[in-house]
């Protein structure tokens, strides 16, 4: 589970129900790494997902038609060894989410910009900025972490926008504890949802979750994922980012399950 990944693909399927509106995700992504030289490294994933929102019709009969979101992104990424403990971490996503037409309209660019300072043989922090969805819509915001390696069998990582306890009691298995800030947002095809002004569906929430991993072939690993979703806000907004309709979707839980091909 430590060895090098230079090549990977991935498809995860996950589920989030609230009281009247249910969430299912199937994301499919691929995964290339490269080293360029003695100090840096070139890492390109491309994702698709396909999100499906359940509705009550009793409550939500307006919004039916509102049931496929989609996202096309892909995330280079570059990292350069300054010095022996210093590190540069650089990336660029384009990211097209739309409902089901998709335009050029529907482009957006993500990135960060990080610096990696180890500190001693267990401590190394992060910092840096980021435009990023982890709140809905694209914004700008910090990025800081702090990442403890415990043994060779645990670590910590206490950050935002993602915190992480790890363990593994043998090679196989990866045992996660994981709290993430994360959200999403897409482009609509139409504007006859409850007004003309609305232009985007947003999610948002923060996610507290178990999750573990299972390497079960050379190649092969199965991963798991149960939580909860806490302040979880599915919403709709105009072209200013400013909310136009709540759906008001309350709390719920999130169980996950993925495959992955790793080499």
């Amino acid at each position: 589970m430590k060895a090098q990944e230079n090549f990977s693909a991935a498809v995860n399927y996950k589920t989030e129900p609230t009281e009247n509106i249910n969430f299912n995700e199937i994301n499919v992504s691929l995964l290339f790494n490269k080293k360029i030289g003695s100090k840096s490294t070139i890492t390109n994933t491309l994702e698709y997902s396909n999100l499906k929102v359940d509705y009550d019709l009793d409550r939500y009969e307006s919004f039916e038609n509102l049931d496929q979101l989609n996202q096309i992104q892909n995330k280079f990424q570059f990292a350069h060894d300054i010095t022996d403990k210093t590190k540069l971490i650089f990336s660029v996503t384009p990211t097209a989410n739309f409902q089901q037409n998709l335009d050029f309209s529907d482009l957006t660019v993500l990135g960060s910009f990080e610096i990696q300072q180890q500190l001693n043989s267990k401590i190394a922090i992060n910092i840096g900025a980021a435009r990023s969805t982890a709140f809905g819509y694209p914004r700008f915001m910090p990025v800081l972490s702090l990442n403890y390696k415990i043994n060779d069998q645990s670590g910590v990582l206490i950050g935002f926008p993602n915190s992480r306890i790890s363990y593994s009691n043998n090679e196989r298995n990866k045992f996660s504890l994981t709290n993430s800030f994360n959200g999403n947002f897409y482009h609509l095809d139409t504007q006859n949802y409850l007004t003309d002004t609305a232009s985007k569906a947003v999610l948002s929430q923060m996610t507290s979750a178990f999750e573990f991993e299972r390497n079960v072939d050379t190649n092969w690993f199965l991963n798991f994922k149960a939580g909860y979703d806490f302040n979880k806000k599915y919403n709709l907004i105009d072209n200013d980012n400013h909310k136009v309709y709540d759906f008001n979707t309350g709390n719920g839980y999130i169980l996950g399950i993925g495959i992955k091909y790793k080499q």
